[in-house]
């Protein structure tokens, strides 16, 4: 069961773009090599969305997660395979609420 939500809304850095087609395949094989592990551990992708309109971010991707911790493990590995030098963020954890009202 996933009552953890992980929203994170991204951009490539500018330097990002300077990187060989290469040199950036194999960065986003090492960030889904984490996406894996994290889907192993319980982790649910819930999708990526390009963003449209007034924001200062181009994606948001959505994630479940089994608890609170298991989220912070998965940024932690993506800041470990370098993520956060390529790509401006931020991130927003929930737990889901029983009544929305």
């Amino acid at each position: 069961m996933t009552d953890w939500i992980w929203i994170h809304y991204t951009r490539a850095r500018p330097h990002w773009y300077e990187l060989s087609d290469a040199d950036r395949a194999a960065k986003r094989t090492a960030w889904a090599d984490v996406a894996r592990e994290t889907e192993a551990a319980g982790g649910i992708s819930q999708g990526r969305y390009s963003v449209r309109g007034q924001s200062d971010f181009a994606i948001v991707e959505t994630w479940g997660f089994p608890s609170a911790d298991a989220a912070f493990d998965h940024w932690s590995r993506l800041t470990r395979a370098g993520y956060a030098e390529w790509f401006v963020s931020t991130n927003t954890i929930g737990l889901r609420c029983e009544d929305a009202a």
